[in-house]
């Protein structure tokens, strides 16, 4: 994004704000550079040599460098007595403490919320895991692991065939919940003066995401069934390939949508159809609907089909991959920042495009104020030696 459209850190909603992060993987990072993006000071507190995370391979490749910029890096041996009283000085001048260590793993060093507000009591800790109170509190957990229990995989896969969702979604909301909480805490903090613990968690987050499901069956009295073996609420709801063999989905789900798409693609029959007039009577008569209409975008070029789409305002998408959006015109006009990245095994580094915060204030969007850090780059700036 250029400078214009790039917000300026002192003008960022939490700037001000000093977080100190001892997390790995996703979803305690996540909290933190969504914090970082808003404009706070984020320091991750490293073990010495680096979070392992930064040497992830294959699917992980992409965790530190997606989750980790606009932060601060210092290492720290929390095992040593020099290292505690390094990393209680950072929390001693802190607003927020963020950590998605195993649960006891940082009370152990006494740097758990109730050791730390002895000499905090401003202090907000969120504390993200796997699960909230109750009887798997205890249990390690991963976002698959809360996909799969969650009944989030049982939705995305076809029947028999539970499938995780393509990208960590539950770390990433999980993470988005923690900072929902954060940002409360500091409201409450503005009228009664002090800190609290703020818990996030995977599993919840998944049954949360699913929620509408149980509402659906709870109503229907049918257990609802995976979302690729789903009765649509829409009798046009679904993919169509063009003349190239390339999917567009279209979405008509309105009775004033049907009768602009009808007008658009000269379906005159369906038009003055009483039949098909309103959604439900549509619904019954899906089959019906869709073998006119797949031979039909079948029959068009996609770039010919989407202009269409487009000009008659309705829902559209082509199916596109993650690197597509590397060069997507609407990303790449204010949705995408720069920044320089390391490339695993290798010495040299990389400059990458990847998403911006998906919010804008005064119609301006965080950018990269900072690449991900090396280990510890920030020691000398931020520990009394």
């Amino acid at each position: 994004m250029s400078a214009e459209e790039a917000l300026p850190r002192t003008e960022a909603p939490l700037h001000g704000i000093r977080v100190i992060e001892f997390t790995h993987m996703v979803m305690g990072p996540c909290i933190g550079l969504l914090l970082a993006d808003l404009g706070a000071e984020v320091i991750r507190v490293e073990p010495e040599g680096g979070d392992q995370t930064r040497r992830l391979k294959g699917s992980g490749a992409g965790y530190f460098s997606m989750y980790n910029r606009n932060k601060k890096s210092v290492t720290l041996d929390l095992k040593s007595p020099e290292g505690l009283k390094q990393a209680r000085a950072l929390v001693d001048g802190a607003d927020i403490v963020v950590e998605n260590f195993r649960s006891g793993t940082l009370d152990r060093l006494g740097l758990g919320y109730e050791a730390l507000r002895q000499t905090n009591p401003r202090l907000i800790f969120c504390a993200a895991k796997g699960f909230l109170s109750g009887p798997y509190g205890e249990r390690t957990a991963l976002d698959e692991v809360a996909q799969m229990m969650g009944g989030l995989a049982y939705m995305t896969g076809p029947k028999g065939r539970p499938l995780r969702a393509g990208a960590s979604v539950i770390d990433v909301t999980g993470g988005m919940f923690g900072v929902i909480g954060v940002l409360a805490a500091l409201e409450q903090r503005h009228r009664s003066g002090v800190g609290q613990l703020v818990n996030c968690s995977l599993f919840e987050t998944t049954a949360f995401l699913v929620g509408q499901h149980i509402a659906q069956g709870t109503l229907t009295g049918v257990a609802p069934p995976p979302m690729t073996e789903r009765t649509s609420a829409w009798a046009v709801y679904d993919l169509f390939e063009t003349d190239s063999g390339e999917q567009v989905f279209v979405g008509v789900v309105s009775d004033a949508q049907w009768r602009t798409l009808c007008e658009a693609f000269a379906l005159d029959d369906f038009a003055t159809d009483e039949a098909l007039a309103l959604n439900n009577q549509r619904v019954a008569e899906r089959e019906r609907i869709l073998g006119r209409l797949r031979p039909l975008f079948k029959s068009l070029k996609k770039a010919d089909l989407l202009a269409t789409l487009e000009r008659i305002g309705l829902p559209f998408a082509p199916v596109a991959t993650p690197m597509d959006l590397v060069d997507d015109p609407h990303l790449n006009a204010g949705g995408m920042t720069e920044l320089t990245i390391p490339h695993p095994g290798h010495p040299d580094a990389r400059s990458a495009r990847l998403p911006a915060l998906p919010i804008e204030f005064n119609n301006k969007r965080a950018p990269a104020w900072n690449d991900p850090p090396a280990p510890g780059q920030d020691n000398a700036a931020l520990l009394d030696k």
